[in-house]
């Protein structure tokens, strides 16, 4: 974007009353670019392409600290390489005392501080009283190797300096757009393992200005914390852990399962109607006659065929024919009371016990004592959740007796050896057509 010889942005030197303003390009031009070389029709996306680099300190504007991008003709600067978020490392406060005490050096009428850099400079001299001679001697240094350089120079590299510390220490209001360490992450939900700077922030993982960092006095550990912490580290040893190679292996088999399933990768059949005007597609899965795809798609898994309305009245027959079909009503009048209006749902909870879980009930189903007793409690103060527990229950023992059974029954089987045959007679018949012809 930056090299003229290549077709980049134009950068140009503007002439503003006395002085001039250099190395410059408009918003304008960023935004015309981006939608010429990166064939993007709407200029909405190009700019907000343009406010995400501009985000991250790639391209800044000279007027003000919001660094965001405009199609019109405001002024912006290309950062230099050095300062690229993906070349530096997280600053840390030293090097934004040093860089706010330089500024109270130079130029006082061009760089004076604005009131939260002030703030700031304050606070961070309180927190590095012992060392701020040091401090001071770096940014004296700095200044002194600065007045060498040329004017325009300096001017551009000052420019480049605050764009910088504008994306690592913004304004108050604007949003840290920086990313934070995993670990950095880990240690914040955790205040208490941090070790603390002088002034109340962790010296680390400070990624705004202190002055908006509210400090924590610290707290020392009891034995109530430690406790808590063996507690946890025995349930990370209890932990059942698998190896990665066993992880990919898993994850490469449910995506080889359901590649044939995916629109994207493999072509729907007879075609798909979110990109054409046949809606075959839908009226054979809304039919009540199941293609074999749809029929090999109920033995991956168990949520699969309760996804089904056709699936699960199968399933339904074959509990029927086993004299437990109980447990299959009872798991799909829990789902329908959790879609009832709030009106109806005491009467809806009322007749499920009485159906499913009262003494006597018709359709008794078997649940455990802890799962009955806690249904037992919460039927007295009904809800659209009063049975989540027994629910969860029969959900386990479908999934792993009567499921199981299923895939290996007659009636399932024979479904699937009916729409494998009847595929293929379909395309020897289809053959004998062309041939023919």
């Amino acid at each position: 974007m930056q090299d003229d010889k290549t077709g980049g942005v134009p950068i140009r030197t503007v002439k503003s009353f006395l002085s001039k303003i250099p190395s410059v390009v408009t918003g304008t031009d960023v935004v015309q670019w981006l939608m010429k070389n990166l064939s993007i029709e709407d200029p909405v996306e190009a700019i907000h392409l343009g406010s995400l680099i501009a985000a991250q300190g790639y391209i800044f504007p000279i007027s003000d600290h919001v660094l965001t991008m405009k199609d019109d003709g405001t002024f912006y600067r290309f950062q230099a390489p050095y300062f690229w978020p993906s070349n530096c490392w997280e600053p840390e406060n030293t090097d934004y005392a040093i860089y706010l005490c330089k500024r109270t050096m130079q130029n006082k009428a061009r760089l004076e501080l604005a009131d939260y850099e002030a703030e700031n400079l304050a606070r961070l001299q309180r927190a590095f009283a012992r060392k701020w001679e040091f401090i001071f001697m770096q940014a004296e240094a700095q200044v002194k190797i600065d007045r060498k350089k040329d004017k325009t120079e300096r001017k551009i590299l000052d420019s480049q300096e605050r764009a910088f510390w504008d994306v690592h220490r913004p304004v108050p209001g604007c949003v840290n757009t920086t990313e934070m360490d995993i670990r950095k992450c880990r240690r914040l939900k955790n205040p208490q393992k941090v070790k603390k700077s002088v002034y109340g922030v962790t010296e680390e993982s400070q990624s705004q200005s202190p002055v908006h960092v509210l400090s924590q006095p610290i707290r020392k550990t009891t034995k109530e914390d430690i406790r808590k912490q063996i507690t946890f580290l025995n349930a990370q040893i209890d932990r059942h852990c698998l190896k990665m190679s066993k992880v990919a292996e898993s994850l490469i088999a449910y995506t080889e399962q359901y590649v044939e399933y995916d629109p994207l990768i493999t072509p729907a059949e007879p075609s798909n109607p979110w990109i054409s005007d046949d809606v075959t597609l839908w009226d054979i899965e809304m039919s009540k006659e199941p293609s074999q795809q749809r029929v090999k798609r109920w033995g991956f898994s168990f949520d699969e065929i309760l996804k089904d309305q056709v699936g699960r009245d199968q399933f339904l027959r074959f509990l029927e024919s086993e004299f437990s079909s109980e447990n299959l009503r009872f798991w799909l009048a829990v789902q329908d009371l959790k879609k009832q209006p709030l009106q109806d749902v005491a009467k809806r909870v009322e007749e499920i016990w009485q159906e499913f879980l009262a003494p006597g009930a018709p359709s008794a189903i078997n649940l455990d004592s802890h799962s009955y007793e806690i249904t037992s409690q919460n039927v007295k103060d009904g809800g659209r959740y009063t049975f989540e527990d027994a629910q969860e229950h029969i959900y386990k023992l479908m999934k792993s007796d009567s499921y199981a059974r299923f895939l290996r029954s007659n009636a399932y089987q024979d479904l699937l050896l009916a729409k494998k045959k009847g595929k293929s007679l379909a395309g020897k018949r289809l053959t004998g057509l062309m041939q023919s012809s």
